[in-house]
């Protein structure tokens, strides 16, 4: 039952499908050309996968609240825990992807745009579960109409904010742990983060009056 709630919100975005699946391979490369001194492969990456993946959900996320599609879900077997699942099952899919995808155009690009490390996939995704770690349950809190704005505002601030913050980090000298450890600990965190704002979520899903 998850996956099909799974493939619902691929079909509510399928008229971007294309677009989306264009830009996951010409935004890094485009990205990469203009940031490749700051960081890598990590950064033209991140920026294009956060951008993919809020675009597609804010999409499934109007067309629900446009035709109220919480509540004719909560109306069908389905249970409110699978549905709140689903959309955190939804945005990892998205993010593979993206990994699959970023994959393609490096190894097809006119342009020399090194293959993703294992580092850079964790710490990608570990941002990625923050951000939506937080934009989930608010958005289920007060719902899409009242947090579209605020969420809207702070993704396209990120590609102006995070470059200065990872100089900072740059500058402040080596962390006390191995690059190895640090990269699990990344991934850890963002299983654990996720965890954290699903059962948040549910709880307030489960508790709201459709």
């Amino acid at each position: 039952m998850l996956l099909h709630l799974v493939k619902k919100d691929f079909l509510l975005a399928k008229k971007y499908w294309i677009i989306m699946l264009l830009a996951a391979m010409v935004l890094p490369v485009f990205m990469h050309t203009k940031l490749d001194f700051i960081a890598g492969e990590f950064l033209p990456f991140f920026l294009s996968t956060l951008y993919i993946i809020f675009l597609l959900y804010s999409t499934v996320s109007m067309m629900e609240y446009k035709y109220k599609g919480a509540s004719l879900l909560c109306a069908t077997p389905y249970t409110r825990k699978t549905i709140v699942m689903s959309k955190y099952f939804f945005v990892a899919a998205i993010f593979i992807g993206c990994c699959g995808l970023y994959t393609v155009a490096a190894l097809i690009s006119p342009v020399k745009v090194g293959l993703l490390a294992l580092s850079e996939v964790g710490r990608t995704y570990f941002l990625i579960s923050v951000i939506f770690g937080v934009m989930i349950p608010v958005q289920y809190r007060f719902g899409y109409e009242k947090s579209r704005y605020i969420f809207f505002f702070l993704i396209f601030l990120t590609p102006f904010v995070l470059p200065n913050i990872m100089k900072a980090l740059q500058h402040n000298g080596a962390v006390p742990f191995s690059p190895l450890v640090l990269d699990l600990l990344f991934v850890l965190l963002a299983f654990v983060i996720g965890g954290i704002s699903m059962i948040l979520s549910i709880r307030i899903f489960s508790n709201k009056n459709l």
